[in-house]
């Protein structure tokens, strides 16, 4: 009892005490709802916790509310423990769903390789998805883990009462419950457009080369090895998509409605996607038998689509067709707004066209003149959007698009079109011969001097595509040249607009110091939105370091807010701004100090050194791996925690430019590591195996250097299934 004082389990609690005679005790609890045996969990530790309740509607049942953890960390679970309140109210409101039993526990552990567990009454989290508090989580801990808190209730119906037959139905519980907590999200966010922004970013630079590499398999997966490695970026974030497809066709009162007839159909059973499709089309008494192909389809459809205005009959023309992995046509919802060529007045609002086949041309009548359509509205399909021919206007277009769309995701979309073509162009080397700089910098510009308070949109608006999503642009990736030219185009737009990027910055320094933030660090959309913005701006002003004054005023710059910050996003953005700070003594000092003071003030904090490491393995510097291989050496790091190992092993992969430089020296410390790692932890082991798997999409000579680390892993003996499956998997010609 002294060592284990706190006994859970899943359902009501319903009796406890010593048993007799001895220094144990027990505790007896009861789940009334029946479960598949993977929701099954018991809990015995040492641990504290924060507690609260909360009253269901309709039904006035009081729910007592705990969330443990590791006595240290206990400070840090009450935006959890608020998150959660949060999102049992919204599925309620949303959905008409009520918690069902007495009691809801969270654990919080700091070794856990998933991310968190939606055991019945008793959800077991990673620390990185439950504890925060100003000094040791950015904004963007907040908000995953107000996200993750949610995506593990709302499995309370989506999950639980109604469960999976069988593991290849996991896009069911997971897709569906994405999908809830993305729409939770957008609500709490009080703006939809910033998180579908996020979302959809999110899903380009993940699940999009998911899609496009040797593990591409449809949402729901025809077979596997090991099950862990299906938890994927396509069965949660695609199945996600495939979720608001149905949304998106149905409309929000007839997913609703079919909702609604799946729990009532499907409470207390082990179901399939079919059925859930089934409740969908009979609640709406529609035949959608056709989307089920989007379940059984891999890879990303392709939709092209071309447009002609005939001014005689007033009529717009709108062509599209799809391409995709399926031997027949997909069902896919394009939603299409149009917008008035000469006063940019939207004159057809958001209309969703249903593609059923290979083709199809949609008419729309009783215009008064030449229209220009604003395709794919929202992001209402996972796919990817082409012209079916180039069009020299389609630069103008876009330009267009960015300053007038009224749609706020495909005005962003615009937006980083025009980066991703000049991009490219810089890479091409003939970007001085186009006009796509000017309409860059138009758009730029506009998005620097935006009105209103939407600071998150404008500091998306800002940023450039990320390397991961313009690498599956490309048909043979070159990641240091393409890093090398997103960042001219980067340092071209900070010294164009550097002045005005400056007052700007200095603009939302003197709003957040007069507002009296300081240690009152606020979380409302507005404050979160300037300090993302502000940080955004500190990024451009030290990407211009080509002289030693420049690289002094950028590092002092930096440092000046590193440690005039209290709050972590503040801090930990300065932080990586410095930690690719080289060149002379003075700036080397700055960020050396900058690195160290941070490591002290964590005073071992795991969350906040993971961050320290994650900042070293991400920096932008010549000799970034030989300080890699040194942090590995370092006392507060271990293989056998995976939130410490993926925050350097992992980060590095994801810093294209080193991971991949052309000596193959990243490839083969991966493998080695790696190789260590399935010793311990074959779950962690087939996750970072993958950063090898994509060498198609490399140089021959690349290619040949990651198929060779693959190989000795392969060649290993033992080797756990979960890694074998992902490197026998890529090897496969």
């Amino acid at each position: 009892k002294e060592a284990y004082p706190v006994l859970l389990g899943n359902g009501n609690k319903l009796e406890g005490g010593d048993v007799e005679g001895t220094d144990r005790h027990y505790a007896v609890w009861e789940d009334p709802f029946p479960k598949p045996s993977y929701l099954f969990c018991i809990v015995a530790g040492n641990l504290g916790s924060v507690s609260s309740s909360y009253t269901t509607v309709p039904s006035g049942r009081e729910v007592h509310l705990e969330v443990y953890s590791e006595p240290e960390n206990v400070s840090k679970l009450g935006h959890a423990l608020e998150s959660l309140k949060k999102s049992m109210k919204w599925d309620e409101d949303t959905f008409g769903l009520e918690y069902d039993l007495d009691v809801y526990n969270v654990v919080a552990v700091n070794d856990f390789n998933m991310g968190a567990m939606e055991n019945k009454g008793l959800n077991v989290f990673n620390t990185a998805y439950c504890l925060a508090d100003p000094k040791s989580a950015t904004d963007s801990d907040y908000e995953r883990i107000e996200s993750v808190i949610g995506h593990e209730y709302f499995h309370n119906w989506t999950g639980n009462r109604v469960t999976c037959r069988d593991w290849f139905q996991l896009t069911l519980k997971e897709g569906l419950t994405v999908y809830r907590d993305q729409e939770f999200s957008g609500d709490m966010m009080q703006s939809h457009a910033v998180k579908r922004i996020e979302d959809v970013s999110s899903l380009r630079g993940r699940q999009f080369a998911e899609d496009a590499g040797p593990m591409s398999h449809p949402v729901r997966p025809d077979s596997y090895i090991s099950m862990d490695n299906f938890y994927t970026a396509t069965v949660y974030s695609k199945g996600a998509e495939v979720v608001r497809m149905y949304r998106t066709l149905l409309g929000k009162d007839g997913f609703r409605k079919g909702m609604d007839l799946y729990f009532e159909r499907h409470d207390g059973d082990a179901v399939t996607c079919d059925d859930f499709l089934s409740a969908m089309g009979d609640a709406n008494g529609v035949d959608i038998s056709q989307f089920s192909r989007w379940y059984q389809t891999n890879g990303t459809p392709t939709v092209k689509y071309s447009s002609k205005y005939d001014d005689e009959s007033k009529t717009f023309y709108l062509t599209l067709s799809q391409e995709s992995n399926s031997d027949e046509p997909l069902l896919i919802p394009v939603s299409v707004g149009l917008l008035d060529k000469e006063s940019g007045e939207e004159v057809v609002a958001t209309k969703v066209l249903e593609l059923k086949e290979k083709e199809q041309t949609f008419e729309f009548d009783g215009l008064n003149g030449d229209v220009l359509p604003s395709m794919l509205r929202g992001f209402s399909a996972p796919v990817k959007l082409v012209r079916a021919e180039a069009d020299a206007s389609e630069e103008e277009d876009l330009a267009f698009l960015a300053a007038r769309d009224t749609d706020g995701f495909n005005r962003w979309e615009a937006g980083q079109k025009l980066y991703t073509s000049l991009i490219f162009q810089t890479l091409d080397g003939n970007h001085e011969e186009s006009k796509t700089l000017d309409y860059v910098e138009e758009a730029f510009g506009r998005a620097l001097n935006m009105d209103g308070n939407d600071y998150s949109i404008q500091a998306y608006a800002l940023t450039l595509p990320s390397e991961s999503t313009l690498a599956e642009d490309m048909t043979v990736v070159d990641p240091v040249a393409l890093h090398k030219a997103r960042g001219s185009v980067r340092e071209s737009l900070a010294r164009k607009y550097f002045s005005e990027i400056r007052a700007k910055y200095d603009e939302l320094t003197n709003a957040m110091e007069s507002s009296g933030s300081g240690e009152d660090i606020k979380l409302d959309a507005t404050s979160i939105g300037q300090r993302r913005l502000r940080n955004v701006l500190l990024a451009y002003l030290c990407c211009i370091k080509d002289t030693a004054e420049e690289r002094d005023a950028a590092s002092e710059l930096a440092m000046k807010q590193f440690e005039s910050s209290y709050g972590m996003t503040d801090r930990y953005s300065a932080l990586n701004c410095l930690a690719s700070m080289d060149g002379e003594d003075s700036v080397v000092a700055r960020r050396d100090a900058a690195l160290q003071k941070f490591f002290d003030d964590a005073e071992g904090d795991a969350l906040v050194l993971n961050k320290w490491f994650m900042c070293q393995a991400l920096a932008d510097l010549p000799d970034v791996l030989d300080r890699v291989k040194a942090l590995v050496n370092h006392p507060d790091f271990t293989l056998t925690n995976p939130n410490r190992c993926s925050s350097l092993i992992s980060a590095f992969t994801m810093n294209a430019a080193h991971f991949h430089a052309e000596d193959g020296e990243g490839y083969k410390f991966l493998g080695e590591i790696t190789a260590e790692v399935d010793k311990l932890n074959p779950q962690l082991s087939s996750r970072m195996g993958r950063g090898l798997i994509q060498w198609r999409k490399y140089s021959e000579e690349r290619g040949a250097l990651m198929k060779s680390a693959l190989q000795q892993l392969a060649d290993m003996k033992p080797i756990s299934s979960d890694l074998f499956e992902v490197v026998s998997t890529s090897l496969k010609e």
